[in-house]
């Protein structure tokens, strides 16, 4: 429900006067001329209460009190400055003449439509005007202070008024549940960007290790590289040599040999360690994307996946304790994810039946057992459907997966 303008901290008074009541007007109260709009002590102080509530914010009513020289005014509760303001509305002096000042020029533009109106009726169809478009503590001052406002037209709305405060107050309470629940919300989204930026500095670092081990791989492989060729220019010396070098010969046949099973091991190793590099590249750079994108309490915006409407995903091994994690991420994704944990708890007779829900398989290498692996590529390739294996079995490598897939 949206907030009422002007209802700052209303506090409003008791139940309004029933419509026989006859004017509240007090001993001593000044007494308006004609034609001119009323002051606050000349206004019941039944109306007072919601006069203060109503058409005047804490805050000017806060400043008022500080310019009046009221020594607890910067400190003082919402409370207790809203009953100082109703106590100076029925002060005829300098205070009271001060809240009028501040009531008229608070409302000045609505006050003067306002005074062109010349019977209760025109007053009261102004009223329900501003009322329906929301339009309250101007319009509320206006016409308690106006001249030809009758008193049945302002229990009418002193009425109005009081019950628009119970409203308003449970509208608070319902906004407030859900402000609660918002925080939760976020403070939830905070921590889980705070695990993926740890992660993603993990993953840099790792990165970076990779590639220097790649670079002392590469070194390797041109120190084995020239090895290997100078044990074959010795070889081929010794092979015109006198037949005693022959024994000499055999040595640098079979250390050639090394060096060349060596070099073979080393190049695998490097292959090995590109690809790694490669595939933590990519899941850098889709975390990156997830946490770089407008609406960071969305994880994942920004990443395109297929939908629940193409197919499902088989998730095979990995840890169950991140199950409930990568399901809330392949919501996010709007992936429809099936699981298995490849043998640890759920049974691999049990895995076939999965599989053909799936359209496609994703298994962490590293956590999952052969068995369950063989099953997987056995039956992908009897039925055509799609497998990937995964890096690792931690969540940047499932993200990383299904956003390639977009």
């Amino acid at each position: 429900m949206p907030t009422l303008p002007g209802l700052h901290h209303a506090r409003l008074p008791g139940p309004a006067a029933s419509p026989s009541m006859p004017p509240l007007v007090l001993p001593g109260e000044g007494v308006p001329v004609k034609g001119m709009r009323l002051k606050t002590w000349q206004i019941s102080p039944h109306y007072h209460c919601s006069i203060i509530g109503t058409c005047l914010t804490t805050g000017e009513l806060r400043q008022l009190l500080v310019k009046l020289g009221e020594p607890e005014a910067r400190a003082a509760g919402d409370h207790a400055l809203h009953a100082r303001g109703v106590r100076l509305a029925g002060e005829e002096g300098t205070a009271g003449k001060l809240l009028n000042k501040a009531l008229d020029r608070r409302h000045d533009a609505i006050i003067k439509r306002m005074s062109k109106l010349g019977d209760a009726d025109e007053l009261r169809r102004f009223w329900r005007e501003a009322y329906d478009r929301g339009d309250i503590s101007g319009a509320y001052w206006a016409l308690l202070s106006h001249p030809a406002t009758d008193e049945k037209l302002k229990r009418d709305v002193f009425g109005d008024v009081h019950m628009l405060s119970h409203l308003v107050g449970s509208a608070s309470r319902l906004d407030i549940a859900r402000l609660t629940d918002l925080q939760r919300t976020v403070e939830e989204k905070d921590e889980m960007i705070a695990r993926l930026e740890r992660r993603l500095e993990k993953t840099g670092s790792e990165r970076d290790e990779m590639r220097r081990e790649i670079a002392r791989l590469q070194e390797a492989v041109i120190q084995a590289g020239a090895a290997s060729a100078a044990a074959e220019a010795a070889s081929r010396r010794k092979a015109s040599a006198p037949s005693e070098e022959a024994p000499r010969s055999g040595e640098l046949a079979q250390k050639l040999g090394e060096v060349r099973e060596e070099l073979r091991r080393q190049q695998a190793r490097a292959e090995e360690a590109e690809a790694n590099a490669a595939e933590l590249q990519r899941e850098n750079e889709t975390l990156e994307r997830l946490l770089s994108s407008e609406d960071a309490a969305d994880e994942g915006a920004g990443v395109k996946v297929r939908g629940a409407a193409e197919g499902a995903i088989l998730y095979v091994g990995g840890r169950r304790s991140l199950y409930d994690k990568l399901r809330a991420l392949a919501d996010v994704h709007g992936v429809t994810l099936l699981l298995h944990d490849g043998g640890m708890e759920d049974s691999t007779t049990l895995l076939p039946a999965v599989l053909a829900q799936a359209e496609t398989v994703l298994f962490p290498v590293d956590h999952i057992s052969h068995t369950a692996a063989g099953i997987i590529k056995r039956a992908c390739r009897e039925s055509g459907k799609s497998y990937q294996p995964l890096r690792s079995s931690g969540i940047s490598s499932f993200v990383a997966a299904i956003g390639a897939r977009g």
